[in-house]
């Protein structure tokens, strides 16, 4: 994966395809797409009915001729012609015409760190299938680097961890490069799954899809609470009835099932720590690691983080679009060439 600082300056647009949201910046426009990557298909016709938010609200509600899709799994694209159909479809005719008129439309986009060459020729043909004739791939973990303000090109140790809904990556970046780095397959839609999985083995309880991240939120708020509740009702589906139940459900066991899939990301974070240099390491005592992503701003997750690892831990200001807004930077060029230059490294 090769890309210059002069090779993304003449890109056009920037597509960040993650597994919860896609998002589209395009260059002297801004972030012109920000949705969920979700698509709604007839199977009778296999006319496209829904996507983004509308699509996601489907979830769970539709007929049995209506299929709800994920072209997207872990950042990578597994349903090319879906993909793009949904982002011809999130674009609009507007921005497609506009960006039509461009000669030689050129793209980036963000790629996991790490990526196998399918997965990269995956997110290349998507964006092929939509009319550019050169795609630019950059690793996720430098464009939220750069979207967050992280001064990676200095001589000095610098961490990010990128929370995503499927996965989570943990760099440490030190002159433009990154000296080690981690992916595992643990994110946001882990610890909803951990949430369900408590409650259909503990109560018989089945809870509908579009409440576990209201219910995932709100017992992380009230964990934080000095004197939150100890005790919760939830509404769900019995599974032995399969009558609408409510169960009283004690928030501390839901809190330990929802850090069991975390303990991974403690994991990650201690394999990149042991495989730095003690200078760099000595270095991210004092400045800490810097958290972005979607799944960062789950309430109390920064706080685990800074008492099992004992180094600041801070939230990056709007950290869902940092990535994007990384790749933004790159194509106006406001962005060091230090970093740029080193990007294939």
């Amino acid at each position: 994966m090769t890309v210059s600082l002069e090779q993304l300056r003449r890109c056009h647009f920037a597509v960040d395809v993650g597994a919860a949201r896609t998002r589209v910046y395009v260059k002297g426009a801004g972030l012109v797409v920000d949705q969920p990557s979700v698509a709604a298909v007839n199977t009778r016709t296999g006319a496209l009915i829904a996507v983004g938010e509308l699509a996601q609200r489907m979830t769970g509600k539709t007929p049995h001729y209506i299929r709800v899709v994920r072209p997207i799994s872990g950042g990578t694209i597994v349903d090319i012609e879906m993909a793009q159909r949904m982002l011809r479809h999130l674009l609009g005719d507007k921005v497609r015409r506009s960006l039509r008129r461009k000669p030689r439309l050129r793209a980036a986009a963000c790629t996991p760190h790490d990526a196998d060459p399918v997965a990269q020729r995956a997110t290349v043909e998507t964006l092929v299938g939509l009319g550019a004739r050169r795609v630019e791939l950059v690793d996720t973990l430098m464009a939220a680097a750069v979207g967050c303000g992280l001064p990676v090109e200095r001589a000095e140790a610098t961490m990010i961890m990128v929370c995503g809904a499927a996965a989570t990556q943990v760099a440490v970046f030190s002159l433009g490069y990154i000296v080690t780095a981690v992916r595992i397959p643990v994110g946001g839609e882990a610890v909803e799954h951990a949430i369900v999985q408590h409650l259909r083995q503990k109560h018989a309880l089945m809870l509908p899809s579009q409440s576990v991240r209201p219910l995932q939120l709100a017992l992380s708020v009230n964990g934080l609470a000095p004197h939150g509740p100890t005790a919760t009702v939830i509404q769900g589906l019995d599974v032995a009835t399969g009558l609408a139940r409510s169960v009283r459900v004690d928030t501390a066991a839901m809190r330990d099932a929802m850090q069991t899939p975390l303990t991974s990301v403690l994991d990650a974070i201690g394999k990149v720590l042991r495989e730095c240099p003690p200078d760099l390491v000595a270095d991210l005592a004092d400045r800490g690691i810097v958290m972005v992503g979607g799944s960062a701003l789950l309430p109390g997750l920064d706080e685990m983080l800074r008492e099992a690892t004992g180094v600041p831990v801070c939230i990056a200001e709007r950290p869902d679009v940092c990535a994007v807004q990384g790749l933004g930077a790159m194509l106006e060029g406001r962005v060091s060439p230090l970093i740029l230059e080193r990007l294939a490294a």
